[in-house]
Protein backbone atom coordinates (compact mmCIF):
# COMPACT_ATOMS: atom_id res chain seq x y z
CA UNK A 1 0.00 0.00 0.00
CA UNK A 2 3.22 2.33 0.42
CA UNK A 3 3.99 2.94 -3.15
CA UNK A 4 5.42 6.09 -4.21
CA UNK A 5 2.91 8.69 -4.45
CA UNK A 6 0.24 6.60 -3.47
CA UNK A 7 -0.31 7.34 -0.44
CA UNK A 8 -2.07 10.70 1.33
CA UNK A 9 -2.69 11.57 4.48
CA UNK A 10 -5.61 14.18 5.12
CA UNK A 11 -6.45 16.97 7.60
CA UNK A 12 -9.66 18.53 8.47
CA UNK A 13 -8.46 21.16 10.58
CA UNK A 14 -10.53 22.72 13.22
CA UNK A 15 -9.79 24.90 16.36
CA UNK A 16 -10.48 22.17 18.71
CA UNK A 17 -10.36 18.99 16.59
CA UNK A 18 -8.40 17.82 13.88
CA UNK A 19 -9.92 14.74 11.28
CA UNK A 20 -7.49 12.69 9.71
CA UNK A 21 -7.93 10.22 7.67
CA UNK A 22 -5.57 8.34 4.51
CA UNK A 23 -6.35 7.79 0.85
CA UNK A 24 -5.05 5.72 -1.45
CA UNK A 25 -4.46 7.34 -5.02
CA UNK A 26 -4.89 3.59 -6.53
CA UNK A 27 -8.31 3.32 -5.45
CA UNK A 28 -8.95 6.34 -4.48
CA UNK A 29 -10.34 5.54 -1.52
CA UNK A 30 -9.83 7.24 1.65
CA UNK A 31 -10.46 5.73 5.39
CA UNK A 32 -11.08 8.24 8.56
CA UNK A 33 -8.63 7.39 10.84
CA UNK A 34 -8.21 9.78 13.97
CA UNK A 35 -9.56 12.63 15.74
CA UNK A 36 -6.57 14.42 17.09
CA UNK A 37 -7.01 17.65 19.96
CA UNK A 38 -6.20 20.66 18.87
CA UNK A 39 -6.21 23.75 21.30
CA UNK A 40 -4.47 26.50 22.89
CA UNK A 41 -0.85 24.65 22.71
CA UNK A 42 -1.28 23.53 19.00
CA UNK A 43 -2.18 19.91 17.72
CA UNK A 44 -1.54 17.20 19.41
CA UNK A 45 2.31 16.70 17.33
CA UNK A 46 2.91 13.41 18.98
CA UNK A 47 -0.25 11.92 17.34
CA UNK A 48 0.35 13.27 13.97
CA UNK A 49 3.90 11.89 14.18
CA UNK A 50 2.44 9.17 14.58
CA UNK A 51 0.07 8.75 12.18
CA UNK A 52 3.43 9.80 9.48
CA UNK A 53 5.07 7.50 10.96
CA UNK A 54 2.94 4.45 10.52
CA UNK A 55 1.43 5.45 7.35
CA UNK A 56 4.68 7.06 5.37
CA UNK A 57 2.59 9.25 2.92
CA UNK A 58 4.37 10.57 -0.13
CA UNK A 59 2.04 13.79 0.79
CA UNK A 60 0.21 15.71 2.83
CA UNK A 61 -3.31 17.41 2.23
CA UNK A 62 -5.18 19.57 4.45
CA UNK A 63 -9.03 20.51 4.13
CA UNK A 64 -9.33 24.74 3.27
CA UNK A 65 -12.34 25.73 5.37
CA UNK A 66 -13.58 28.57 2.76
CA UNK A 67 -16.50 30.38 2.60
CA UNK A 68 -20.01 29.78 0.76
CA UNK A 69 -18.71 32.25 -2.28
CA UNK A 70 -14.94 31.08 -2.07
CA UNK A 71 -13.39 33.27 -0.35
CA UNK A 72 -10.66 33.41 2.73
CA UNK A 73 -11.43 33.32 5.79
CA UNK A 74 -9.44 33.06 9.38
CA UNK A 75 -10.37 29.48 9.61
CA UNK A 76 -8.76 29.43 5.91
CA UNK A 77 -5.68 31.27 7.36
CA UNK A 78 -5.45 28.73 10.46
CA UNK A 79 -5.80 25.63 8.09
CA UNK A 80 -3.27 27.15 5.80
CA UNK A 81 -0.45 27.84 8.69
CA UNK A 82 -1.41 24.26 9.77
CA UNK A 83 0.05 22.99 6.53
CA UNK A 84 3.09 25.40 6.42
CA UNK A 85 3.79 23.36 9.86
CA UNK A 86 3.49 20.48 8.56
CA UNK A 87 5.57 20.76 5.88
CA UNK A 88 7.81 22.54 8.23
CA UNK A 89 7.80 19.10 11.01
CA UNK A 90 8.14 16.22 7.84
CA UNK A 91 9.23 18.12 4.92
CA UNK A 92 6.52 16.36 2.68
CA UNK A 93 4.48 18.49 0.19
CA UNK A 94 1.45 19.79 1.69
CA UNK A 95 -1.51 20.20 -0.87
CA UNK A 96 -4.86 21.99 0.01
CA UNK A 97 -8.09 21.32 -1.30
CA UNK A 98 -11.51 23.39 -0.91
CA UNK A 99 -13.38 21.66 2.17
CA UNK A 100 -16.46 23.59 1.89
CA UNK A 101 -19.33 21.13 2.72
CA UNK A 102 -17.57 18.65 3.77
CA UNK A 103 -18.31 18.53 7.71
CA UNK A 104 -22.70 19.21 6.52
CA UNK A 105 -22.20 16.05 3.97
CA UNK A 106 -20.35 13.85 7.36
CA UNK A 107 -23.41 15.13 9.58
CA UNK A 108 -25.77 14.10 7.19
CA UNK A 109 -24.20 11.03 6.03
CA UNK A 110 -23.88 9.67 9.76
CA UNK A 111 -27.38 11.40 10.46
CA UNK A 112 -28.62 9.05 7.80
CA UNK A 113 -26.73 5.99 9.05
CA UNK A 114 -27.74 6.55 12.48
CA UNK A 115 -31.60 6.17 11.30
CA UNK A 116 -30.83 2.91 9.68
CA UNK A 117 -29.35 1.69 12.40
CA UNK A 118 -25.66 1.49 11.48
CA UNK A 119 -23.96 4.19 13.67
CA UNK A 120 -24.21 5.43 17.40
CA UNK A 121 -24.39 8.14 19.05
CA UNK A 122 -20.88 7.13 19.92
CA UNK A 123 -20.05 7.07 16.79
CA UNK A 124 -20.19 10.64 16.30
CA UNK A 125 -16.93 11.48 17.70
CA UNK A 126 -15.64 10.63 14.24
CA UNK A 127 -17.28 13.26 12.68
CA UNK A 128 -14.13 14.98 11.97
CA UNK A 129 -12.28 11.90 10.82
CA UNK A 130 -15.61 11.19 8.46
CA UNK A 131 -15.10 14.88 7.41
CA UNK A 132 -11.31 14.47 6.42
CA UNK A 133 -11.66 11.26 4.59
CA UNK A 134 -14.52 13.50 2.24
CA UNK A 135 -11.90 15.93 1.66
CA UNK A 136 -9.14 13.09 1.02
CA UNK A 137 -11.65 11.26 -1.78
CA UNK A 138 -12.73 14.76 -2.98
CA UNK A 139 -8.71 15.71 -3.81
CA UNK A 140 -8.14 11.96 -5.19
CA UNK A 141 -11.16 12.49 -7.48
CA UNK A 142 -9.42 15.57 -9.07
CA UNK A 143 -6.45 14.21 -9.84
CA UNK A 144 -5.37 12.54 -12.77
CA UNK A 145 -5.49 8.24 -12.47
CA UNK A 146 -1.36 7.34 -11.15
CA UNK A 147 -1.27 5.08 -14.31
CA UNK A 148 -1.41 8.18 -16.50
CA UNK A 149 1.64 9.74 -14.38
CA UNK A 150 5.26 10.03 -16.34
CA UNK A 151 7.95 9.22 -13.60
CA UNK A 152 11.63 10.40 -14.69
CA UNK A 153 12.52 7.00 -14.89
CA UNK A 154 9.83 6.22 -18.10
CA UNK A 155 10.57 9.19 -19.93
CA UNK A 156 13.12 8.85 -22.93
Amino acid sequence: MHESGAVVLGFDYGGRRIGVAVGQRITGTATALAVLGNGSHGPDWLAVDKLVREWRPAQLLVGLPLTISGEEQSASRAARAFGRALHDRFGLPVHEHDERYSSRAAESAFSQARSRGEARRKDAAMLDAQAARMIVESYLAHLPPIDSIITPDEES
